[in-house]
Order: C-alpha cells, then sequence, then structure tokens
C-alpha cells in the first residue's frame, strides 16, 4: 500500500469499478493529487468517480501488471485514473488529462 493512503484514514470515496474492484482514495491522498500532481483535476471528484464506474475502457499498465488505466471521454481529452490493484482492492495512485490512450492490454471495454 502506498505509505499516503492510509489504511486508519476513511475512504474519500470508493467506486466499484466494472472489472469488480473496489477503488478509493483518502481526502488526504485526494488533496496531494488536486494540489500537487495535478491541479487541473480539482473539484472533478464526480467525473473521476464516474470514469471508474462507467469507463469507455480499462488497461493494465504495461511496466506495472498490478496498475490498472481507467479512461474515460474529456472532449477534446480522455481523462484517466491510475489505480494499483491489491488482494481484490483497489486504491488511485493519480488522475490526469490525456490526448491519448496509453499503450497496454485492453482487460475491459463496454
Amino acid at each position: 500500500m502506498d505509505s499516503s493512503q492510509s489504511p486508519i484514514e476513511p475512504p474519500y470515496f470508493e467506486i466499484l469499478t466494472p472489472i469488480g474492484v473496489r477503488v478509493r482514495t483518502t481526502p488526504s491522498y485526494w488533496a496531494k493529487i488536486v494540489t500537487l500532481k495535478h491541479p487541473i483535476i480539482n473539484g472533478r471528484e464526480d467525473f473521476v468517480k464516474l470514469a471508474l464506474q462507467e469507463p469507455i475502457e480499462v488497461r493494465r499498465s504495461r511496466s506495472d501488471p498490478m496498475v490498472y488505466l481507467y479512461y474515460k471521454d474529456d472532449p477534446p481529452y480522455f481523462l484517466c485514473v491510475v489505480a494499483r490493484h491489491l488482494n481484490g482492492e483497489g486504491f488511485i495512485i493519480t488522475v490526469y488529462r490525456t490526448d491519448k490512450i496509453k499503450r497496454g492490454e485492453v482487460v475491459w471495454t463496454p
């Protein structure tokens, strides 16, 4: 588990994905994402939740088989929610906008 995702801190939100994994984040880690990593995502929690619930595609990372990328249309971009899956549970690593879907094994499409 990422040390910043304390198991003691209650989830800020937790979403069941279409591949059957519950993905969560804590309030403190979400604050880190929207202040330090990707401020453009600030205020877009509902869209991030939707990307996890109803992605257009889910891919496995080419560099880490435990990391999954959840994509949602966000014209003219895509929103990508990056989550690590461990022992049937998941947590958000980061969230960002991108102009293309990264290469990797497709594990789910609608």
